[in-house]
């Protein structure tokens, strides 16, 4: 069994122990269910943004624990600060660490788009999305059939949450990805090995629709890197693990953007530079 069946069969317990203590008829009566969505797609595409969306991920499957005590407050508010497009924030507790008040929490300090990043299989996870005060969601196409998928982000559309779908290869872009209505991340982590590289966004991207949103995820760790990506029509980049390695993330995040844009600067300049 690997981790994503492993992870699959113990959400199905634990979203059915939800169901019991939190029915959606409590999920709806949230100050959060009825509030207005704010669009991670359009802050993608703003000029005074820098493309990236900041994660708060204490723990991983692969790393272990990353940042066991950071302040949800004090990060998300320093990653907007800096520039970031939106925030991602991991709900998932055994696996992450995290938890549906992570979210709220940056809901509460944050006016932006927030992706909620969890192993959603359940109709039920895409309501308590919009209970907590998420904008966006994840669906993994490795976790979900086509069919599934489909459900899902129908679901979550009328909820009026966008749609991040995380493909890893070309059967799933060829499988999943049927028209521009998703924003679609490309995960340059190997769920086998657990590896990461980045070539496995420049090599699928190519392969998506002219106007899908493309977001690149894991192993973003230099401007170089998004500039190289943003050059062939990537507009989103997930970066987590690479701030949460510092003890003050929200300053790891300031200092990338800011050497991102010194980075730009130098390469609009050499692009306007008339030829001798």
């Amino acid at each position: 069994m690997n981790i994503l069946s492993e992870i699959a069969e113990f959400k199905k317990k634990e979203v059915e122990e939800r169901k019991g203590l939190y029915p959606v008829k409590l999920l709806e009566k949230s100050i959060h269910f009825n509030a207005p969505v704010v669009s991670l797609k359009k802050y993608l595409l703003r000029d005074d943004k820098s493309g990236i969306i900041a994660e708060i991920k204490r723990k991983s499957p692969s790393r272990g624990m990353i940042n066991r005590y950071v302040s949800v407050e004090r990060t998300s508010v320093g990653y907007m600060m800096a520039g970031a497009s939106a925030l991602s924030i991991l709900t998932d507790e055994k696996y992450f660490a995290g938890s549906n008040a992570d979210l709220s929490t940056a809901r509460k300090f944050n006016f932006c788009p927030i992706l909620r990043k969890d192993f959603i299989i359940d109709e039920y996870q895409v309501i308590e999305a919009k209970s907590i005060g998420a904008d966006a969601i994840l669906l993994i196409a490795a976790m979900l059939s086509p069919s599934e998928t489909g459900r899902l982000a129908g679901l979550a559309r009328s909820l009026g949450l966008e749609v991040l779908l995380e493909i890893h290869n070309m059967d799933e872009l060829s499988s999943h990805v049927t028209g521009d209505d998703y924003l679609v991340g490309i995960n340059n982590r190997d769920l086998k090995t657990f590896e990461v590289n980045i070539e496995t966004s420049l090599r699928l991207g190519s392969e998506l629709p002219q106007d899908v949103i493309k977001i690149s995820e894991s192993g973003i760790n230099s401007p170089e890197a998004i500039i190289k990506l943003k050059s062939i029509g990537f507009a989103g980049f997930l970066i987590g693990e690479y701030f949460m390695l510092h003890s003050r993330p929200e300053k790891a995040c300031d200092e990338f953007i800011r050497d991102l844009e010194r980075l730009e600067k130098i390469h609009t300049v050499k692009n306007e530079k008339p030829d001798a």
